[in-house]
Formats: structure tokens, sequence, C-alpha cells
């Protein structure tokens, strides 16, 4: 059974900093691209961060460069998003997704509220 779990959300203060962590079982996940996206209330679910396969190369939408950064352990399966400096914009459902062809596998989610 595949399964991604995402923990770590929470609520935090303007300038804070949150760890994202994203367990993934059930599938070969060194093979798969892992990505972070997320969805704000009333608001359609944005990229936010990948990791390529095939290099290794981060990718980041422009919204978040600087400030997130994601990073993979294909020892343990685990895909993380370290979030610094957050801002109220980044309030949202982070998802965990992975990806390999047509496979396409997600997460739960988990929720980040950014405020004071």
């Amino acid at each position: 059974q595949v399964k991604l779990v995402e923990s770590g959300g929470g609520l935090v203060q303007p300038g804070g900093s949150l760890r994202l962590s994203c367990e993934g079982s059930g599938f070969h996940f060194s093979r798969f691209t892992m990505r972070w996206f997320r969805q704000a209330p009333g608001k359609e679910r944005t990229l936010v961060a990948s990791m390529l396969l095939i290099n290794g190369r981060r990718e980041y939408s422009g919204s978040v460069k600087g400030r997130f950064t994601i990073s993979r352990d294909n020892v343990n399966n685990m895909l993380y998003l370290q979030m610094n400096n957050l801002n109220v914009e980044d309030t949202a459902v982070y998802y965990c997704n992975a990806v390999y062809g047509s496979l396409s596998y997600w997460g739960q989610g988990t929720q980040v509220t950014v405020s004071s």
C-alpha cells in the first residue's frame, strides 16, 4: 500500500521557521521525483519546490526561493521542506507528492498557519 505521510505543520509567527517532513512507503521512493505543493483557502494547489530525480536539482517557486529548502533522504524514504522567514502568505495546507512517469502519489497534507 502506497503511503505518503506529512508532518511538522503548525502555527508560527511571521519570521519564524518550520520543517516539514514526508515519509513514503509502499513504493520505490528513490526512483521518484519528489515535490511539495501547497493550497491556501479558496485557491488552487500550487507547486512550491521540487527535487528532480535525475540530477538532484532543486527548483522553487518564485515566492519561496531563498527562504525554503527541499531535501530528501532516500535511505529512510523521507522528504523535507525547511521553511524560514515565514510570512502570512505562506499559510496553506502543504502536500507531499511523488511522481514517476504516469504515477503520482499524494499525502494527506499538513496545515501551516503563519499568524501573529
